[in-house]
C-alpha cells in the first residue's frame, strides 16, 4: 500500500526523467525560446531609448541643477558666466511665506528678489537712513556691494531702489550651499521691517539654520572619506578575502560547521527554556499574578507576572516554556529522522565549493551584474530628470502686499516675462517669480504617462539583468557536474559559454519571467503608495485589509523568485522555454520536497553564518582600528585623525556585507544548480554500465549507491 500511494503521488508531481543516452549535461544543440516574448523585449527596449531621446531633446536639467536669477537667467552660464552664485535679498522671506519643506520643493525659490553674484556677502551690513537719500552707486557700486539686480541706474535713489527691492536692504555673511548664499550658522538676523520678533518667525528662522548644518556635516564627512578612502578599500580587500576563503574551505569544514551551527540553534533553544522556566518559577514564589495587575498598555509591566513566562504574551493558549520544549523536540527528531538527507546537503556544499574551486571566474561575475544593474539604475534616473524638466519654465506676477496703494489694478498671478523689468510700476514689491513649469505640448501632457514606462523599464530591465546572471551561473555550474571525468571533461571557458548561449537563445525566456516579477512588484508598489495615503484613516478593518493584501503579495513575490530561479537552472541545461522549464523544475523538487526543505534550511543557516563572520570580523577590525585602539602601529600604519569615526567605520560594514552578499550569491546558485542536476541524476540513471552516475564518491557513499563501471574504464563522449 505504501509503495502504491508513493506511485500516486509521484503521479500527481510528474513522471520521473527518462534516461537520455544522448545527454551529456548542458545541451549544445538548442533553439531560440519564448521569441515572442524577446521580439516584445526588444520592441520595449527600443521605446526605452526613444523616451530617453525625447526626454534629451526637450528636457533641461540644468533648470534643478544651476539657480536661476529674477531674471529667468542661469546663474554660472552665459551672461552669468562669472557669477555661479545666487543671492536672496531677504531670505527670512522663504520662512515668512511657507516651511523649509515647501520652499525645498520648489527649488528653492522664494517670495524675493534674486541675483547672480561672484561671491557671497562675507560682512554683515545694513542700510542706514542717512543713505536712503544717496544714490545706487556711492552705497553700492563704488563699495564693491554688486547685489543689486542687473540694470539699476547708478543715480537712481537707494530709498527707490529699496522700495521697487532692485537692491537689498540689508546682507548677512553667507556661504555657497547648493549654488547658493546661505547665511552662517552663527548669525543673529537684523531687526527689520518684515522680520519681527515673533515666536513662529524666530522658530523658523532657526529652522533653516538648523538645516544648513547638514553643509558643514557633509564636508567634514567629505574630510573623512578624503583621510580614510584607502583604509575603507584595504577593509573591503579583507572581506573579498574573507568571503573567498569561507567559501573555498567549505569542502573541508562544512560538515563540522554545520554540526556546530545546528547544536548552536540546540543550546539557544535550552537556554530559552531554562530562562523561561526559572522567571516563572521566581514569580510563581512571589505569588504576581495577572490577575492582580489587570489590562495596561504599558507592555513592560506583563515582564513582572508569572503568566508572561508561563503563557504566550498576547493571552496565546500555548506556553513560552511549553514552545520552546516543542521546538527543541522537533529539531531534535529532525536531527535524528533527517540525519542522512542532513549529510546529502553537507556533501553538496563541499561539492559546490570545489566546483567554485574549478571556475573561479564565477566569483567576480557579480561585478559584471553589478555594472549592468547601475547602468539601468543611471539611464532611467537621467530619462526621469530630463522628463521631470521637459517644461518651460512659468512666472506670474507676485507683490507681497496686494492691498499696497498702487496694487489694485494689478493682476496678480497672470503671466509676465521675468526679463523684463518692473521699475516703472506703481506696485511696491511687484516682480516677476517662478511659478512651474508648462504643462502645454504633447511631451508635456504625456510626462506622467513617460515617467510610468520608465518605472516599469527600470523594473523590467533590472530583473532582466539579474535573470541573465543566475542562468549564465546555473549553465556554467551545471557543467561542472555533467562532467564525467572532473576537471578533464569541463569546458574550457564554462563562463564564456553559459553568457554568450544564454544571450544568444534566451533573452525572451528570461524577458517573461523578468517581466512576471515585475508586475507583482509594480501591484507592491501601487499597494504601498495606496497604504501611504490612506494611512490616516482610522479604520481597523481597512488597515487589516490592506495588510492582508501586502501579505499575499509579499508571499508571491517570493515564490515567483524562488519559481524563477529554478526555471533558469532548467533553461540552461535543457534549453527549453520558461512555462516548461518552470514546470519540470517545480515537479521535480516537489518530488523530493523533504530534500529541498533540508537543503535549503542547512545552506540558509551557513550562508548567514559566512556573512555574519565575513561582516563581523570586518566590522570589529574597523571598529578597533579607526577608533585608534590597535596599539603598537608604526606611522605608516596609523590611524588617521577623523570628525566622526564611525563614518568609515560604517561603510566598511555596508561595503563587507555587499562584497559577501555577492560571493555568497554566486555559492548560493551553485548550490541551488547541483541540486537539480542531483536530482536529475537520481531518476535519470542507476549506477549500471550504460547509466553510471555522474555525482561525486562522496555523495554515492551516502546513498549507498555506486557505478558499475570505474570512472577509469568509462569514457563518456562529450
Amino acid at each position: 500500500m505504501g509503495g502504491k500511494q508513493r506511485d500516486e503521488d509521484d503521479e500527481a508531481y510528474g513522471k520521473p526523467v527518462k534516461y537520455d543516452p544522448s545527454f551529456r549535461g548542458p545541451i549544445k544543440n538548442r533553439s531560440c525560446t519564448d521569441v515572442i516574448c524577446c521580439v516584445l523585449f526588444l520592441l520595449f527596449i527600443l521605446g526605452y531609448i526613444v523616451v530617453g531621446i525625447v526626454a534629451w531633446l526637450y528636457g533641461d536639467p540644468r533648470q534643478v541643477l544651476y539657480p536661476r536669477n529674477s531674471t529667468g537667467a542661469y546663474c554660472g552660464m552665459g551672461e552669468n558666466k562669472d557669477k555661479p552664485y545666487l543671492l536672496y535679498f531677504n531670505i527670512f522671506s522663504c520662512i515668512l511665506s511657507s516651511n523649509i519643506i515647501s520652499v525645498a520643493e520648489n527649488g528653492l525659490q522664494c517670495p524675493t528678489p534674486q541675483v547672480c553674484v561672484s561671491s557671497c556677502p562675507e560682512d554683515p551690513w545694513t542700510v542706514g537712513k542717512n543713505e536712503f537719500s544717496q544714490t545706487v552707486g556711492e552705497v553700492f557700486y563704488t563699495k564693491n556691494r554688486n547685489f543689486c539686480l542687473p540694470g539699476v541706474p547708478w543715480n537712481m535713489t537707494v530709498i527707490t531702489s529699496l522700495q521697487q527691492e532692485l537692491c537689498p536692504s540689508f546682507l548677512l555673511p553667507s556661504a555657497p550651499a547648493l549654488g547658493r548664499c546661505f547665511p552662517w550658522t552663527n548669525v543673529t538676523p537684523p531687526a527689520l521691517p518684515g522680520i519681527t520678533n515673533d515666536t513662529t518667525i524666530q522658530q523658523g528662522i532657526s529652522g533653516l539654520i538648523d538645516s544648513l548644518n547638514a553643509r558643514d556635516i557633509s564636508v567634514k564627512i567629505f574630510e573623512d572619506f578624503a583621510q580614510s578612502w584607502y583604509w575603507i578599500l584595504v577593509a573591503l580587500g579583507v572581506a573579498l578575502v574573507l568571503s573567498l576563503l569561507f567559501i573555498l574551505l567549505l569542502r573541508l569544514v562544512a560538515g563540522p560547521l554545520v554540526l556546530v551551527l545546528i547544536l548552536g540553534v540546540l543550546g539557544v533553544l535550552a537556554y530559552g527554556i531554562y530562562y523561561c522556566w526559572e522567571e516563572y518559577r521566581v514569580l510563581r514564589d512571589k505569588g504576581a499574578s495577572i490577575s492582580q495587575l489587570g489590562f495596561t498598555t504599558n507592555l513592560s509591566a506583563y515582564q513582572s507576572v508569572q503568566e508572561t513566562w508561563l503563557a504566550a504574551r498576547l493571552s496565546a493558549p500555548s506556553s513560552a516554556v511549553i514552545v520552546l520544549a516543542v521546538l527543541e523536540a522537533i529539531l531534535l527528531l529532525m536531527l535524528i529522522f533527517l540525519r542522512q538527507r542532513i549529510r546529502i546537503a553537507i556533501a553538496l556544499l563541499k561539492e559546490a565549493s570545489k566546483a567554485v574551486g574549478q571556475m573561479m571566474s564565477t566569483m567576480f561575475y557579480p561585478l559584471v551584474t553589478f555594472v549592468l544593474l547601475l547602468i539601468c539604475i543611471a539611464y532611467w534616473a537621467m530619462t526621469a530628470l530630463y522628463l521631470a524638466t521637459s517644461g518651460q519654465p512659468q512666472y506670474v506676477l507676485w507683490a507681497s502686499n496686494i492691498s499696497s496703494p498702487g496694487c489694485e489694478k494689478v493682476p496678480i498671478n497672470t503671466s509676465c516675462n521675468p526679463t523684463a523689468h518692473l521699475v516703472n510700476s506703481s506696485c511696491p514689491g511687484l516682480m516677476c517669480v517662478f511659478q512651474g513649469y508648462s504643462s502645454k505640448g504633447l511631451i508635456q501632457r504625456s510626462v506622467f504617462n513617460l515617467q510610468i514606462y520608465g518605472v516599469l523599464g527600470l523594473f523590467w530591465t533590472l530583473n532582466w539583468v539579474l535573470a541573465l546572471g543566475q542562468c549564465v551561473l546555473a549553465g556554467a555550474f551545471a557543467s561542472f557536474y555533467w562532467a564525467f571525468h572532473k576537471p578533464q571533461d569541463i569546458p574550457t571557458f564554462p563562463l564564456i559559454s553559459a553568457f554568450i548561449r544564454t544571450l544568444r537563445y534566451h533573452t525572451g525566456s528570461l524577458a517573461f519571467g523578468a517581466l512576471i516579477l515585475t508586475l507583482v512588484q509594480i501591484a507592491r508598489v501601487i499597494l504601498e503608495y495606496i497604504d501611504h495615503k490612506l494611512r490616516g484613516v482610522q479604520n481597523p478593518v481597512a488597515r487589516c485589509i490592506m495588510c492582508c493584501f501586502k501579505c499575499c503579495l509579499w508571499c508571491l513575490e517570493k515564490f515567483i523568485k524562488f519559481l524563477n530561479r529554478n526555471a533558469y537552472i532548467m533553461i540552461a541545461i535543457y534549453g527549453k522555454n520558461f512555462c516548461v522549464s518552470a514546470k519540470n523544475a517545480f515537479m521535480l523538487l516537489m518530488r523530493n520536497i523533504v530534500r529541498v526543505v533540508v537543503l535549503d534550511k542547512v545552506t540558509d543557516l551557513l550562508l548567514f553564518f559566512g556573512k555574519l563572520l565575513v561582516v563581523g570580523g570586518v566590522g570589529v577590525l574597523s571598529f578597533f582600528f579607526f577608533s585608534g585602539r590597535i596599539p603598537g602601529l608604526g606611522k605608516d600604519f596609523k590611524s588617521p585623525h577623523l570628525n566622526y569615526y564611525w563614518l568609515p567605520i560604517m561603510t566598511s560594514i555596508l561595503g563587507a556585507y555587499v562584497i559577501a552578499s555577492g560571493f555568497f550569491s554566486v555559492f548560493g546558485m551553485c548550490v541551488d544548480t547541483l541540486f537539480l542536476c542531483f536530482l536529475e541524476d537520481l531518476e535519470r540513471n542507476n549506477g549500471s554500465l550504460d547509466r553510471p552516475y555522474y555525482m561525486s564518491k562522496s555523495l554515492l557513499k551516502i546513498l549507498g549507491k555506486k557505478n558499475e563501471a570505474p570512472p577509469d574504464n568509462k569514457k563518456r563522449k562529450k
